[in-house]
Formats: structure tokens, sequence, C-alpha cells
């Protein structure tokens, strides 16, 4: 333990942690977040869409949920996907800032309290990224999310549960229907899960078609219900 701590101590000097929206080095090393930003950065509250979790002005769905129906039963997007959160994931993902899933999985097990009492899931289940993606970003950032929400809630986390098949194209530029088509048949999950409830892990949640078609393949494979948890969640 006393090596651990000096580790630590020694890692805090060399790389000190830095605040993962403004990027500025912690004055206290203990923290996640600097006190500013976490007073200046807000979950979505309500009114919010029953279905996916977006911000909402009126009624009980987005115009997206109300415009297709979904394979998943529910979930939501801590933090809204606005040009900071973007940064903040961007630098999480492709540019070696990996302890900033400390944080967001920190917000995930916070905020989502009540939603993961009435999920009650059996198992976490990350979106598994294809082989040659984690080669080049070294991780899943997706898996990441879900080991240390799994440390936090207790929920077992089954990062072998689904798998990549397919190597897809990215999905930033594609609209929902291309996204769809892209995503089908990507995935694939390797064993039974019937009658479990999964709840599914990804940094940003944009149309739902991710969820979408993981959803799909575990209910292929007797999933009872399947949610979502994500970091952030784009706005309708």
């Amino acid at each position: 333990m006393k090596v651990s701590r000096l580790l630590s101590r020694i890692l805090d000097v060399f790389y000190p942690r830095r605040c993962p929206v403004c990027q500025k080095i912690l004055k206290d090393q203990r923290r996640m977040i600097c006190p500013e930003c976490e007073r200046l950065l807000r979950p979505i509250g309500h009114p919010r869409c029953y279905k996916c979790g977006k911000p909402v002005e009126t009624g009980e769905y987005c115009r997206d949920c109300e415009r297709r129906q979904h394979i998943f039963e529910q979930g939501r997007g801590i933090f809204v996907y606005d040009s900071r959160m973007k940064r903040s994931v961007t630098r999480y993902k492709y540019y070696g800032c990996r302890e900033y899933g400390d944080f967001f999985a920190r917000a995930m097990y916070r905020y989502a309290q009540k939603e993961l009492r009435e999920w009650a899931p059996d198992l976490i289940v990350p979106v598994p990224v294809h082989r040659s993606k984690e080669r080049m970003r070294g991780f899943n950032q997706a898996a990441y999310l879900a080991e240390r929400l799994s440390r936090y809630t207790g929920i077992p986390a089954d990062m072998e549960l689904v798998k990549k098949v397919v190597k897809t194209r990215s999905q930033k530029k594609l609209n929902a229907l291309q996204r769809r088509e892209n995503l089908e048949k990507a995935f694939f999950a390797t064993k039974n899960v019937r009658g479990k409830n999964i709840l599914v892990v990804d940094d940003v949640y944009t149309t739902g078609s991710t969820i979408d078609a993981m959803a799909g393949c575990l209910k292929k494979k007797g999933a009872e219900n399947v949610y979502f948890l994500t970091v952030c969640i784009g706005r309708t």
C-alpha cells in the first residue's frame, strides 16, 4: 500500500491530473475536476425525453423518439454533448487522457442513481470497438467506463459478451438511416443472456443507432431488457 501511494505521488509530479473540462492542472490532485468547472457543469435535468433522456422543452418524448421506435427500453446521457464536452470526450478517446474516464464514470454513477435502482441491471456491457481501432487508440473508451462503473455499483461488467465483428465507417458524418445501415450485423453476442437486464455503456449517444444495434444482438441471445448510460447525449 505504501509503495502504491508513493508511486501515485511520483506520477502526480511528472504527469499531474488535469481538469477534464478546462484542462488546467488540478491544484488538489485528489480531485477529478476543478471546483470552478464542477459548479458550471450540470447534468441534464427535467424535462427530458422519457425514452432516451435528451433534454426537451415540452412533451414526454424528443422528436427523434417520436419518429422512430427504438429496440432498447430506456436510457440517459449525463451531460449535453456541447462544445466543451465534445473537446473533453475527444481528448479522452484520442489523446491519451484516459484519467478523464474516472470522472465520467463517477458522474454516471452519481447522477444516475435513480435509474440504476429502477432498471436493476444484472450486467454492464460496453459498446465494443473493432480490434483494429482498439489497437490504434490503445484502449476501448467504453470498456474503461464500464469497468469503473462496475467498481462503483458492484454490478458485474462483461467485456467479452459483445464483439464488433464488422469494421464499420465512422458514424460522425452519417445521417440516422445511414448510421443504422452502417451498423447492421456489426455486433455479435457471444453467449446466452436469457432473462437478464443489460446496461449498455458508451461515451456519446447521438441518434441511438449504436445502442439499438447492441440491444438487437443482445435480445437475440435472450436479454429481457436493454438500457443504456452514456457520458453525453446530443440535443434533439
